[in-house]
């Protein structure tokens, strides 16, 4: 029997060793009774996690806090990006139940705070948009109390389909810049930097309540000054949030990883983007976009009080 490849997209891709982790990446195992529960029902309801497609570190960690990320419109992506995990090729039909499925699951994981993903859809008219939307609704009028932060693809050539999602009212509209605009070409080749920066800037004018959140790896072979750069251009589009987290490579045919950056230099980069006014930044190795999110929801609410 031949097992298929994970990604047949990335065979030809030339091989690069993994690099050993150091001792700061090792993620904390806990096999709680919670931890257990939160498979469950994410199984019995056969939804697809980013926690478990992406390979998360922390999965254990935060499905132990009852704490999930959900990843709709299927596990299967269209584009092809050098640092995912996540599969690619060509999407199956949507599933119409899925906002009803999303919604059961959070209220009997009873979770205070929500993170909504998905794949890339770009073979949709409107990159998913009008999905995003249904999901929203239903978790809202299953869990009136429960806050929504959705982390959504860029919907590149999509005109507006992203302000559906908008109006959808979620808390947090996240999208990942992911890296700096020297390594899009080779890192997110389906995706354009200055599009990226366009959605979170055109995401607050469309709705200014909302909080926008934007995350950045680094190890893939930018330099300090880059990434300052890419904070700046954040910080125009009036982002409030920045996640920076250390690139883990997933497979020898991934994206390399360049080097694994020490504790004190995220602590640094920590200052730097606190210092140009973020609302809320989470620098660390094993920071991930909804590491958290729940607790840095309540942060973000605080700060904007604390700076009226």
């Amino acid at each position: 029997m031949t097992i298929k490849p994970r990604h047949p997209e990335k065979v030809n891709k030339p091989v690069n060793p993994i690099k050993k982790k150091p001792d700061w990446i090792r993620s904390k195992l806990t096999n709680s009774k919670e931890f257990f529960l939160t498979k469950t029902i994410v199984n019995q309801n056969n939804l697809v996690t980013v926690c478990q497609e992406a390979n998360c570190p922390n999965i254990t960690e935060c499905w132990s806090k009852r704490h999930a990320t959900f990843m709709i419109m299927g596990d299967t992506c269209t584009r092809a990006c050098a640092f995912c995990d996540v599969k690619t090729g060509k999407p199956g039909k949507l599933d119409s139940f899925e906002p009803v499925k999303i919604a059961e699951a959070v209220k009997k994981l009873d979770l205070k705070h929500v993170v909504i993903t998905s794949v890339d859809r770009d073979d949709l008219e409107d990159g998913g948009s009008n999905h995003f939307y249904e999901v929203i609704d239903q978790i809202r009028k299953k869990n009136p109390n429960t806050s929504i932060e959705v982390l959504t693809p860029d919907f590149l050539r999509k005109g507006d389909a992203y302000k559906k999602v908008l109006e959808a009212n979620p808390d947090v509209f996240n999208h990942n810049i992911e890296t700096v605009p020297r390594l899009y070409l080779k890192v997110r080749p389906g995706s354009r930097y200055f599009s990226s920066l366009e959605l979170l800037k055109n995401a607050k004018l469309v709705n200014k309540n909302v909080f926008t959140k934007s995350g950045l790896m680094v190890g893939l072979g930018e330099n300090k000054e880059e990434i300052v750069q890419v904070m700046d251009d954040l910080k125009a589009a009036e982002v409030d949030f920045l996640t920076i987290g250390q690139y883990l490579q997933p497979s020898v045919r991934h994206h390399p990883l360049d080097r694994y950056y020490h504790p004190d230099e995220f602590k640094e980069l920590e200052t730097i983007a606190k210092s140009k006014g973020f609302l809320l930044v989470s620098s660390t190795p094993l920071t991930r976009s909804s590491y958290h999110a729940d607790e840095d929801f309540a942060k973000l609410q605080q700060n904007r009080i604390n700076n009226h």
